[in-house]
């Protein structure tokens, strides 16, 4: 089902302020971000076997130091060449540029379905509310994806703390997070 025409205008003008906010964050702040970020998932997941991340972009918090904090057996996104659902791969420590510039594992790939495997799904965002909303990039890339996740998966979204609002809009395809980590405020549990 897709979005209403209002929801739709009103995630992209926040994802335009959002990603504006973004690229106008000095470096400094954007690498103790990281560190903060991957401390904070490091200590939160460590007993967690299977864990499906990301590799966040220069803007993104948790950039250098994703996926690499993450424990157990990491799966990481395949951007696919054509359609948009993502496959999987094992990370290994090695990247490679995927598509639209993504780095991701150049073993061999999984299926969608292999997201089921993982115990935890840490997800990119743009935002979080409270009530475990999140908005993405609009590509709807993670909204196939969590399809896949487990009903007892955590799923949990990084982003910075100004990006954890009161309200995200949302639409009907729209599945929550249980959890979203930031810089300062480290590990929340959501309602």
């Amino acid at each position: 089902m897709a979005d209403s025409p209002e929801v739709v205008s009103r995630k992209a003008m926040l994802r335009t302020s959002l990603l504006a906010g973004r690229a106008a964050r000095p470096r400094s702040e954007r690498e103790a971000a990281a560190a903060a970020v991957a401390d904070a998932l490091a200590d939160a997941l460590a007993g967690a076997t299977v864990v499906a991340g990301y590799v966040p972009t220069a803007e993104e918090p948790g950039h250098g130091r994703l996926p690499g904090a993450l424990p157990g057996r990491v799966l990481l996104p395949v951007v696919p060449a054509r359609g948009r659902e993502l496959s999987w791969a094992e990370y290994d420590g090695r990247l490679a540029p995927g598509r639209f510039g993504l780095q991701e594992p150049p073993g061999p790939r999984l299926p969608a379905t292999a997201l089921a495997a993982a115990d935890v799904v840490v997800v990119p965002a743009l935002a979080v509310a409270p009530d475990g909303t999140r908005l993405g990039r609009g590509g709807g890339y993670y909204d196939r994806a969590l399809q896949h996740a487990r009903p007892d998966a955590v799923l949990v979204a990084v982003v910075f703390d100004e990006e954890l609002l009161a309200a995200v809009p949302a639409g009907p395809h729209d599945r929550p997070v249980t959890a979203v980590v930031t810089p300062l405020a480290g590990w929340r549990q959501l309602d």
